[in-house]
């Protein structure tokens, strides 16, 4: 790997998965925490295939301690929602790989609001943040607007393969961004904005324990 001084050394690493093997093999006391902690998250886990209801109350309930409003939640959770059910269809229009995922929901936010999401995280401050989690509600009506649109253009066409998903995601992107420009034009304010949802002592407190 690169190092700080821009060399390439060897080092030892290991993705989420993998680190979560090397704690449930440590023998130490000082680990039994952490594996008590990873044997409650699994058995929510089995709790909430066999309930799906239990996962939804759990988000709810989250993002309610992170001080969000419940006007905000009920549209947090219907974005998801559409966004569930636009991916559902890419997987049976043969979408399968990570990168045309991002690729196609790029293609929705340049067309509804004129900027890709990493470009969009770059100008509200963010870094692994999830952008959704911080944008207010007219920058969540237009997402769910766009995929909404997409998903309903990708069904009527029957899209197949990724050209033909990429030109619906564009068109249903379109949807959102003549609307959302509509209303920039009569209210004469930007959708698109660095603000966070959140009040600032919130948003300093959520970013800092999102990155620890």
């Amino acid at each position: 790997m690169t190092a700080k001084d821009g060399r390439k050394r060897k080092m030892n690493s290991a993705n989420t998965e993998g680190l979560f093997r090397i704690i449930q093999s440590i023998p130490s006391p000082k680990a039994e925490p952490f594996k008590r902690w990873l044997a409650k998250v699994g058995y929510e886990r089995i709790q909430e295939i066999e309930n799906p209801e239990l996962a939804t109350k759990r988000t709810r309930a989250l993002y309610k301690a992170k001080g969000y409003s419940d006007d905000w939640i009920e549209k947090r959770m219907r974005s998801i929602s559409i966004r569930e059910e636009l991916t559902d269809e890419w997987k049976g229009r043969g979408i399968k790989e990570h990168k045309d995922y991002a690729i196609l929901t790029a293609e929705i936010s340049k067309a509804a609001f004129g900027v890709t999401p990493s470009e969009y995280k770059k100008i509200k401050g963010l870094k692994r943040q999830n952008l959704r989690d911080h944008m207010n509600d007219l920058e969540l009506i237009f997402s769910m607007l766009g995929e909404a649109a997409t998903t309903e253009i990708t069904r009527n066409r029957d899209t197949q393969g990724f050209d033909e998903n990429k030109r619906a995601a564009i068109e249903g992107g379109s949807v959102a961004g003549t609307a959302r420009k509509e209303l920039e034009t009569k209210s004469g304010k930007k959708i698109v904005s660095g603000k966070n949802y959140l009040p600032d002592k919130k948003v300093k407190k959520l970013k800092s324990n999102q990155s620890k």
